[in-house]
C-alpha cells in the first residue's frame, strides 16, 4: 500500500485536532479519473495540493495539545510496534544502585547505636534490606503496568492518601516519636503516610489536568488540584511534618505550571503561601528555636544548634576523600538520626567531598532521565505523572542536601532512596518503575517481532 494512502486513517485515528480535508479527493481523483473531472462540492477545500505537500508524511501534523508529539513515520511506527521497547534502562539501574548503596551506609551509620540500643548491630540494616527488596519488586510491577490504567486510580489514590494521614490522630494507631505524630503502628510494622500521600497526590493531579486541561486557564478549573494539595498539606502540617509539607506545595505549583495554568494565578498563589510560612513557624516554638540555630548554631551547642554543629563537623572531618568506610567519627551517637535524616553527612565523612559529588551526580543523572521521559512521553497524562515524580525526588534531594550542609534550617526529611525508613524506599522505587514505564511507552510485556 503507497505510504499516503496511510494517511487518512492515521489522521481519523488521532483525533479531531488531525486535519487532511482534501486527501480523499485526491485519492478518489486516482481511482476514478471520471470523479477526478468532477468540481468538488460547495464548502470544500478546493485548492490542489502541491506534489511536495502531498508526500508530506504525517509527522508534520500536530496535535493541538502543546505537550503531545508529533505523529511518526508510518514505517517508524510499524518498527516500533515490533521491537521490544526497552525504555531508560538506567531508570531502574541507578535507582537499585543508589539504594544498594543506601543499605551499605545505613549499616555503616546504624551498627554502633542498633548494637547499643536493641543488641543486634544488623538490626537497621535487616529492616533495608526488605525495604530493598520489596521496593525492587514494586519496581518492575510498575515498569510493566500500563501507567495509562493508573488514570482509573486517581480518586481512589487520593482517597487512601487522605484517610491514612487522618489515620495518625486516631488513638491506638498514630505512633508519636520525638512529639511528631507521623506514622501508623500496624503491628510490628509503622507505616509513614506522608510519604504515600506524595505520590497518590502526583497521580491525582496528572490525571484530572490532563482530562481537562484547557480547564486550568481558569480558576475554577485549578480548584480541584488545590482542594486536594491543600487538603493533604494541612493533614500533613497537623503532625507536623512542615518539610513534607514545601515539598508536596512544591510539586503541587509546578504540575499547574507545567499543565498549562497562568504564571500570574500561580504567583497570586504564592503570596498567601509566603505570608502564612512566618505564621506556620510562630505557631510551633521548636521551628522558631530551629530557625535561631540555624542563623547561628554555636548560640546553642548543646540545644538545637548541636545536630547541625556536628553535621559540620562530620563533613569537614571528611575532607576532600573521607576516612574511609565504617571510620566515621560521628555516628558514634555523636550525630543524631545519622543512619535516616542526617546520613548524607556520613556519607561525606567517610567518602569525601568527591564521594559526595559521585553521589549527587548519580540523583542529578535520575532527575535528568525523569525529565527526557516527560519530554518524550506520548500523551499529557504520562508527561505530567514524570513531571510530577522527577519534580518530588529532584526537590526532596536537594532540601535533604541543603539541610545537612546548613543552607537552610534543619528539617526531617530523608534521602530520596539512602536513608533508613522502607515506607520512603518502597514507594520511591515504585515511582521510579512507574517512570521507567512511561518512558517505554506504556508497554507492558516485552513484545516480539513477527516475521513475514
Amino acid at each position: 500500500m503507497p505510504e499516503r494512502a496511510l494517511l487518512p486513517a492515521r489522521a481519523a485515528a488521532a483525533g479531531p485536532q488531525f486535519a487532511l480535508p482534501n486527501e480523499s479527493a485526491s485519492l478518489s481523483a486516482e481511482s476514478s479519473p471520471a470523479k477526478a473531472a468532477a468540481p468538488p462540492a460547495e464548502g470544500t477545500f478546493n485548492k490542489k495540493i502541491p506534489p511536495a505537500a502531498a508526500e508530506t508524511p504525517a509527522a508534520s501534523v500536530r496535535p493541538a495539545a502543546r505537550f503531545l508529539p508529533p505523529l511518526p513515520h508510518a514505517g517508524v511506527q510499524r518498527a516500533r510496534d515490533a521491537s521490544s521497547p526497552r525504555g531508560f534502562v538506567a531508570i531502574p539501574a541507578l535507582t537499585l544502585l543508589i539504594a544498594a548503596f543506601g543499605a551499605l551506609m545505613v549499616y555503616s551509620a546504624s551498627f554502633y547505636t542498633a548494637q547499643a540500643q536493641y543488641g543486634d548491630q544488623f538490626y537497621f540494616l535487616k529492616k533495608q534490606l526488605l525495604g530493598l527488596a520489596l521496593g525492587a519488586a514494586a519496581m518492575f510491577a510498575a515498569g510493566f503496568f500500563p501507567y495509562r490504567r493508573l488514570r482509573r486510580c486517581k480518586w481512589p489514590a487520593l482517597l487512601l492518601s487522605l484517610a491514612l494521614l487522618a489515620a495518625v490522630f486516631v488513638p491506638g494507631l498514630g505512633v508519636e516519636n520525638y512529639g511528631a505524630t507521623r506514622w501508623l503502628g500496624l503491628g510490628p510494622v509503622t507505616v509513614q503516610p506522608s510519604e504515600i500521600a506524595k505520590y497518590g497526590f502526583i497521580l491525582f493531579a496528572a490525571a484530572h489536568i490532563a482530562k481537562k486541561p484547557a480547564a486550568l486557564r481558569t480558576f475554577k478549573g485549578m480548584l480541584p488540584v488545590l482542594a486536594a494539595g491543600g487538603g493533604v498539606c494541612l493533614l500533613v502540617i497537623l503532625e507536623p511534618n512542615m518539610s513534607v509539607t514545601v515539598v508536596i506545595g512544591a510539586v503541587m505549583l509546578a504540575m499547574l505550571f507545567l499543565g498549562g495554568a497562568k504564571g500570574s494565578r500561580l504567583a497570586a498563589l504564592l503570596i498567601p503561601a509566603a505570608l502564612a510560612l512566618p505564621l506556620l513557624i510562630l505557631l510551633e516554638p521548636y521551628r522558631l528555636q530551629r530557625l535561631r540555630a540555624f542563623l547561628d548554631p554555636w548560640s546553642a551547642p548543646q540545644g538545637e544548634g548541636y545536630q547541625l554543629i556536628q553535621s559540620l563537623y562530620a563533613l569537614g572531618n571528611g575532607g576532600w576523600l573521607g576516612v574511609g568506610l565504617f571510620n566515621s567519627v560521628q555516628k558514634y551517637r555523636y550525630l543524631p538520626f545519622a543512619e535516616s535524616d542526617f546520613i548524607l553527612a556520613v556519607i561525606g565523612e567517610e567518602f569525601g567531598f568527591v564521594g559526595l559529588l559521585l553521589l549527587l551526580a548519580a540523583f542529578g543523572a535520575l532527575v535528568w532521565l525523569g525529565v527526557r521521559t516527560a519530554a518524550r512521553s506520548r500523551d499529557l497524562f504520562g508527561f505530567l505523572l514524570a513531571a510530577g515524580i522527577t519534580a518530588c525526588f529532584a526537590i526532596q534531594t536537594a532540601v535533604n542536601a541543603l539541610v545537612v550542609g546548613g543552607a537552610i534550617p534543619p528539617t526531617g526529611l530523608p534521602l530520596p532512596l539512602v536513608s533508613a525508613g522502607n515506607t520512603s524506599l518502597v514507594f520511591t522505587m515504585a515511582a521510579m518503575g512507574v517512570l521507567w514505564n512511561i518512558s517505554r511507552g506504556g508497554a507492558s510485556v516485552p513484545r516480539v517481532a513477527r516475521r513475514g
